[in-house]
């Protein structure tokens, strides 16, 4: 596959061309690495598209996960608790979460236990592939990438997403660049607060 757009949010890409360059080296490598003639093996069963093949957002994962995961790309989890305190919620947030547990309990509140993964992540970098539905795209952009950095976890976020010439022949109606581009635009400089790059992808 090949890189089409690259949008750096809150200096994102650059901290990685200063500080991270062989790793986003790596990125680049791993996505150009992807074949995305293969992953067009979805036939489609719709009576007006019948026997239209389709790039499948399924093969389009595995092919990523593979190559990221021989490059050392692995799952975190960030843990939290959460409780129905307002101020309780502002007073830990910062805080480790066997301090957030143990101060929710000490205030006579029930603590909600929590969390956010990732399915990859190097050297404070982490990575989402995101094919699927629009509404997971956000979820990454303004809640994921931002709990890890929130919690020290990462520097930067790096969110790969379809450009619209691919999105309107994949088999579902995942989200991708240009919108989610108008999404981040839209919400000004700096939201969402964690250092973010965006890369729209092509076969």
């Amino acid at each position: 596959m090949k890189i089409v757009q690259i949008y750096s949010h809150l200096n994102g890409l650059e901290y990685l061309l200063v500080h991270k360059k062989d790793l986003w080296n790596e990125v680049q490598k791993v996505i150009q690495s992807v074949d995305g003639t293969a992953c067009k093996t979805k036939v489609s069963k719709e009576k007006t598209m019948s026997g239209k093949v389709f790039y499948s957002p399924i093969d389009m994962n595995k092919a990523f996960s593979g190559l990221l995961a021989k490059q050392g790309w692995a799952e975190s989890r960030v843990s939290y608790w959460v409780t129905k305190s307002e101020r309780l919620i502002r007073q830990t947030l910062a805080k480790s979460a066997d301090e957030q547990k143990a101060e929710i309990e000490a205030a006579g509140e029930k603590p909600i236990f929590s969390y956010n993964q990732t399915d990859f992540v190097k050297d404070r970098v982490a990575i989402e592939v995101q094919f699927g539905k629009y509404s997971f795209v956000a979820y990454d952009l303004f809640v994921k990438h931002l709990a890890f950095y929130v919690r020290d976890q990462i520097d930067v976020g790096i969110e790969i997403l379809a450009m619209k010439a691919l999105q309107s022949n994949m088999s579902s109606g995942p989200g991708y660049y240009e919108g989610e581009l108008y999404n981040i635009i839209r919400n000004g400089r700096g939201v969402p607060a964690v250092p973010l790059v965006l890369v729209g992808v092509e076969p």
